[in-house]
């Protein structure tokens, strides 16, 4: 059977990374089919639509029949921050005894850069149990690990692009000077998409990111050039990334049950630790600017309370 015959299964279907890894597929012609919970808002038209919740088992056997790869795209933090880890947790578990009774082949899952001695935030810790957990079935597990992806509608994007559009001036705990390997969503979207087309990448984990380690406070300075806006970037000891999400909660459209473990998370250096996945998929990597750029000819807000629901 050709590659693109196969019947390949995407959850997180109305997400973000989602939505554009749909129209990707689509264009290369592949049998797609989309789970979602409600409303298939923003898919456009050629996959089959099948409806379930991961975490009501009962309701993935006819998702997951039929199915060569599925792409693992969700988690549960817009349901709250009380107990998304368990709802992740519960999650994955359910997809893994669904995924091998119907004898899923592959699995893809885009999860988070981190590594588990750094102090991990819960919201880096729930994406590598999660990893463990597919990585424990019968299928073959692909891992991409990805730090802040830039693109329109992105939880991460969303919150630099409106502290720099309304806060002139950021008091900021010492998380500002954090490095981070920021990449564009294009990319990453080909990533997932060159993985399904390349048997070599199964099994594996790999780190993606952009060609430049910036700190948070690089970013939104170059972020304000871009805009046409002068920053100034206080960094104060006394600031716990727990307060600063409290406000910027407050000034980003982003629900706080998303950019608050976001935010706790920014203590965490997440640059790639290794570059295998270029050797097998070669690509031009964007840069941070370039990818601002388009970013923001892209600009919407798509409601990061959907992309990120569990599907």
């Amino acid at each position: 059977m050709e590659t693109r015959d196969r019947k390949v299964l995407i959850t997180g279907s109305t997400g973000f990374i989602g939505r554009l890894l749909i129209r990707r597929l689509l264009d290369e012609g592949h049998s797609l089919r989309c789970l979602v919970r409600r409303e298939a808002a923003g898919i456009p038209d050629g996959p089959e639509i099948v409806r379930g919740d991961l975490l009501q088992p009962l309701t993935l056997g006819p998702v997951l029949e039929g199915v060569d790869t599925a792409y693992y795209l969700v988690h549960s933090m817009s349901g709250g921050r009380a107990g998304f880890k368990r709802r992740d947790r519960e999650a994955a578990e359910n997809f893994v005894a669904a995924a091998e009774k119907s004898g899923v082949r592959r699995v893809i899952y885009l999860g988070g850069l981190g590594e588990a001695g750094d102090d991990l935030s819960e919201h880096l810790k729930s994406r590598l149990e999660v990893a463990d957990i597919l990585r424990s079935g019968t299928f073959l597990t692909t891992f991409l690990r990805a730090a802040v992806i830039i693109g329109a509608g992105g939880a991460s994007f969303e919150m630099i692009k409106a502290l720099v559009e309304r806060l002139p001036v950021m008091i900021t705990p010492r998380w500002v000077s954090t490095r981070c390997q920021p990449i564009a969503v294009d990319d990453v979207i080909a990533y997932l998409a060159g993985c399904l087309m390349d048997d070599r990448t199964a099994g594996k984990t790999f780190d993606i990111g952009g060609p430049e380690v910036l700190t948070y406070r690089e970013m939104m300075e170059r972020f304000g050039r871009i805009k046409g806006r002068n920053l100034f970037i206080l960094s104060v000891p006394v600031l716990t990334p727990r307060l600063s999400s409290y406000w910027v909660g407050l000034i980003t459209p982003v629900p706080p049950s998303v950019s608050m473990p976001l935010i706790e998370g920014l203590n965490n250096e997440v640059i790639c630790r290794d570059s295998a996945l270029r050797e097998i998929l070669p690509l031009r990597l964007t840069p941070f600017d370039e990818a601002v750029h388009k970013a923001l000819a892209n600009n919407r807000f798509p409601g990061a309370d959907k992309q990120d629901k569990m599907s």
